[in-house]
Formats: structure tokens, C-alpha cells, sequence
């Protein structure tokens, strides 16, 4: 038996297969076109469905930013705009807000507490970002290279969740020149007290040895998890080339972090720039305004002598350098680069 084909050409089948050969050849271009049609017609139809499901997304979605956006807008943005208007207004709360241009900005040019204020900010920043980063430095290292217990991990973290008027609280009756420990030990050891909190000299010192053990452990566990992206092979070939701890921490450690630590030292510059709290719990500025950080000041011109224009000049002022601040650090510091790359 033969199937003569289109072209005239004869194709010999078997008798046993001759009818399973010629039902598939004659099947064979139906099931192609129809998948053909079907594959045409499905083309067609998905981006019909995804774009109807994408519209469809789009309410849900900002139905479900919509808590965090109306909270942003109360709570920052507002109160942002409003403060850069009162900056340039003379409002005392109890008369609406006068419009005076700068005037508020020359006073401030010309205002020696708000210099010296600026000054103790600044030294307080310094103590603060240099000796909280090189001790949550330290600490990572150490609990990354020598323990993996979690509990000390733990123990670590725990001054951080502590509210800060608790730990200024707790501070001031252990800096205490009569009754607290830290002065019983000195009495033991030097045989006389030292006042933390009532010389002019010790207070800023003391503040910032609070904010260091405060935050110490926050910043020591963004450190560890960047230890965590360093590949391990990096120290295991400087151990093959005889380098030691310390030689490893210098010349792998410290480089392949610079991102990370980029990132802690503009935490902790905006943290100690904005310090409160524990100044109000411990030295209220004190003695004869040795730790009257700017916080203290702008608080003080609003919430005692009711100047809130002037106030809001300061703050304004205040948020410029932080910007300041920051952009230049990120830029110094190359914080987008990384040598792990």
C-alpha cells in the first residue's frame, strides 16, 4: 500500500501500520493549526489579564500605605513646614504668629548662648562618635571572632532597649559624689570623689560616657551583621600569610567595613547632635551651662521663656548642619564603595 503525498512523491507503508499512518497524517496538520490558534489566542489574551490585574493592585495597594503616608504627613511633615514658617515669625502662643523675614536669623548670628551652645554640641559629638564607635567596633569584632552564643549577644544589646531617662537616672545615683558606687570605688583607689556632673570640666565627658554604653550595643550589632559579609577566606588567607588578630582587624577588618561604619558614624553624629534627655535628667545644662547642648537651649527659649519663633530659627538651624553634616560624611567616606566588590 502507498500514500501518495501533495508533491506527487509515493511513501510505502506496511500493512500493518497503514491505517495508524494514515489517520496520523491527516491529523497531524489539524492539531498544529489549532495549537497555533490556541497559542495566538492565549498571546492575546494575558496582557488583557495582567494589565486588568495591575489596575486592580494599584487601589489595594495604596489602600495599604495609606496608615503610614497619613502618619508621616501629621507627625513630620507638617510640623516640619510649619516650624521653617514660625522660623521667620515672632510667636509667643498666646498672639498669632508675626512675620519678621530674618530677623530672627540676625539675632541669632549675634547670640553668644547659641555659639557656645553650638560648641558643646559639637564637643559632645566628638566624645560621643569617636569612643562609641571604636568601643562597638571593638566589642563586634570580639563577639564575631570569639563567641557564638546568642545570649551574650544579647546582654550586649540590652542597655540600648533601656529608655534613655531610665539609663540617665541610673547613671546619675551611680555617679552620685556621696552615695554612688563608682565614687565609693574612686574614694578606695584615690582617696578622694570626683564630681561627674557638678564640674564644668567632667560634665561633658560624663554625658557622653552615658550615651556611649547606651547606644554601644545597637551600633555593635550593625557592625556584626556587616562582619557577617565578609567571606571567611579572607582571613583564612591571612593566617597562611602569618598575619595576626590585630594585623587582620587594620589592614581586612576595618576596609571591608567602610560602608557599615560610614553608615554608624552618621547615626551617631544625628543622635548626639540631638541629645535631651539625659542632659534634663542629669545636669540641666549645668554647672553654669557647661553641658547646655542646643537641644537644651531651643527647649529652654520654647517651652520656658515661650519664644517659639526664635526657637524654630534655632531648630532650622540645627537641621541644616545636620544635612551639612551628613552629605559630607557619605562623601568622605565613600560609603556607596566597598572593597569587597
Amino acid at each position: 500500500m502507498v500514500v501518495t503525498s501533495q508533491d506527487n512523491h509515493t511513501t510505502p507503508v506496511t500493512p500493518s501500520s497503514g491505517a495508524a499512518g494514515a489517520v496520523a497524517a491527516t491529523a497531524a496538520p489539524s492539531q498544529r493549526s489549532a495549537g497555533r490558534r490556541t497559542a495566538r489566542r492565549s498571546g492575546r489574551a494575558l496582557p488583557t489579564r495582567s494589565r486588568a490585574a495591575r489596575r486592580l493592585d494599584l487601589p489595594f495597594a495604596l489602600l495599604l500605605i495609606l496608615p503610614a503616608v497619613a502618619g508621616f504627613a501629621i507627625f513630620y511633615a507638617y510640623p516640619t513646614f510649619r516650624g521653617v514658617y514660625l522660623s521667620f515669625t515672632d510667636f509667643h502662643v498666646l498672639t498669632p504668629p508675626t512675620w519678621t523675614g530674618l530677623a530672627n536669623f540676625r539675632e541669632l548670628v549675634h547670640d553668644g548662648v547659641f555659639w557656645h551652645s553650638l560648641w558643646v554640641t559639637a564637643y559632645f559629638v566628638v566624645l560621643s562618635v569617636a569612643f562609641g564607635t571604636l568601643v562597638s567596633l571593638v566589642t563586634a569584632v570580639v563577639l564575631h571572632r570569639t563567641t557564638r552564643s546568642t545570649v551574650l549577644r544579647g546582654v550586649v544589646l540590652l542597655p540600648f532597649l533601656i529608655s534613655n531617662v531610665i539609663a540617665a537616672l541610673v547613671w546619675q545615683w551611680m555617679l552620685d559624689p556621696q552615695l554612688g558606687i563608682i565614687d565609693i570605688a574612686l574614694k578606695h583607689l584615690t582617696g578622694h570623689s570626683i564630681m561627674f556632673f557638678g564640674s564644668g570640666g567632667w560634665a561633658i565627658p560624663s554625658l557622653a560616657a552615658i550615651s556611649v554604653w547606651k547606644w554601644m550595643g545597637y551600633y555593635a550589632l550593625l557592625i556584626f551583621a556587616g562582619l557577617q559579609t565578609i567571606p571567611p577566606t579572607i582571613y583564612e588567607a591571612g593566617r597562611v600569610d602569618g598575619a595576626s588578630e590585630v594585623q587582620m582587624f587594620r589592614r581586612l577588618t576595618v576596609p571591608l567595613l567602610r560602608p557599615i561604619l560610614a553608615m554608624v558614624v552618621v547615626l551617631t553624629v544625628i543622635n548626639a547632635f540631638q541629645v535631651f534627655d539625659i542632659v534634663q535628667v542629669t545636669t540641666e545644662g549645668g554647672p553654669a551651662n557647661a553641658s547646655n547642648v542646643l537641644q537644651m537651649y531651643i527647649y529652654r527659649k520654647a517651652f520656658r521663656q515661650f519664644d517659639f519663633g526664635y526657637a524654630a530659627t534655632m531648630s532650622l538651624a540645627l537641621f541644616t548642619l545636620l544635612i551639612a553634616v551628613t552629605f559630607t560624611q557619605l562623601r568622605l567616606a565613600r560609603a556607596n564603595e566597598s572593597d569587597l566588590n
